[in-house]
């Protein structure tokens, strides 16, 4: 079943990044699979929330599909065109559409450069315009981002986290770009410096026709600002689906565990509804067949053999064949690991 029904904007089919791990004399020892087999879609003015524990490959995602992390397989493909182009100028130009704000917000800023300097290179890499054509734009986005004129002067450290955020967003936003990747964009903010940067997202959304992926731990942010949501884990998306219907019925035993943990006040204990069992696997030895069998309260012994791939319901898919076996919206107890739940 086809995940959207419109003409995406991008197309993710079964990327993949390794990483290998290298011992004596540089000798390769093992290799880290940080992403496997992940494949989406997005249609354009969405936005997508990326969840997962930490090390579950959601920022490696973001970053080989910017381009940063060369892909081990699979490819990516945005508005129909492949961002590993072989000519190195035609990826260029593909890459400039999609930009990536990282979590460190000074991370895309010199610190020796004024703010004005940094806002205009990406305008003397990509166009031939004039000075007074960059000047113009620089101020324009600025004045967007509410970036006061004044602080174009200014270095780096000296200006707030929030004003580091907004100096960031204006810098990839001067090229003019269709997909921006967020990566924890309110991550060491005061709440109400987090609430004036999500309000200022969602009105970039709206002037520039944005597209987002919003990686991050805050399943409240994700839940208030993405239309969809994908659930990561060990390198593999094992749920994905509208945000309001995956938190109101998560389907996969992860993504279960993954809210249950959220705490909640007057809400039950975390002790109470957390699935979880034993500890994460080694990433250098992941287990056979379905990754979260390890941990899963499901889990048989036939998942060591399942190829899993996610399956779709409408728009909502899940990497579980075994889900409909037990209703996850049911608050009891859930069974035990190897009980007899029939199968299939």
């Amino acid at each position: 079943m086809l995940e959207q029904s419109s003409s995406p904007l991008l197309e993710v089919s079964h990327l993949a990044r390794h990483f290998p791990v290298r011992g004596f004399l540089n000798r390769r020892v093992a290799t880290l699979r940080a992403l496997d087999d992940v494949s989406f879609t997005m249609t354009e003015g969405e936005v997508l929330g990326i969840v997962g524990e930490t090390g579950s490959g959601k920022s490696t995602l973001g970053k080989t599909l910017m381009g940063i992390h060369r892909p081990t397989g699979g490819e990516v493909r945005l508005g129909g065109e492949q961002i590993a182009s072989p000519s190195q100028k035609r990826a260029a130009l593909v890459r400039a559409r999609l930009q990536y704000v990282y979590q460190d917000p000074g991370a895309s800023l010199d610190p020796r450069w004024t703010l004005r300097r940094s806002l205009h290179e990406p305008l003397v890499i990509h166009t031939n315009w004039s000075h007074a054509q960059r000047e113009a734009k620089v101020r324009e986005i600025a004045a967007a981002v509410d970036l006061p004129p004044t602080h174009l002067d200014l270095y780096p450290h000296e200006i707030s986290g929030g004003q580091l955020r907004r100096a960031g967003l204006a810098r990839i936003l001067v090229l003019n770009p269709q997909l921006i990747i967020l990566d924890e964009p309110t991550a060491g903010l005061d709440v109400s410096v987090q609430a004036a940067i999500l309000a200022l997202l969602r009105e970039l959304k709206r002037e520039f026709n944005l597209t987002y992926i919003l990686i991050s731990h805050d399943l409240a942010v994700v839940r208030s600002f993405s239309a969809r949501v994908a659930v990561m884990y060990l390198g593999r998306i094992v749920e994905i689906g509208p945000t309001a219907e995956v938190f109101a019925a998560p389907r996969h035993p992860y993504t279960r565990s993954l809210l249950a943990a959220a705490p909640r006040i007057g809400g039950p204990r975390v002790t109470e509804s957390f699935l979880l069992l034993g500890e994460p696997p080694d990433p250098l030895q992941l287990p056979w067949g379905c990754r979260f069998r390890t941990r899963c309260c499901l889990a048989m012994p036939e998942c060591a053999g399942l190829a899993v791939q996610l399956e779709y319901e409408a728009r909502h898919g899940v990497a579980c064949p075994r889900w409909r076996q037990w209703d996850i919206r049911n608050q009891g107890t859930p069974p035990s690991p190897g009980t007899s739940v029939p199968f299939g």
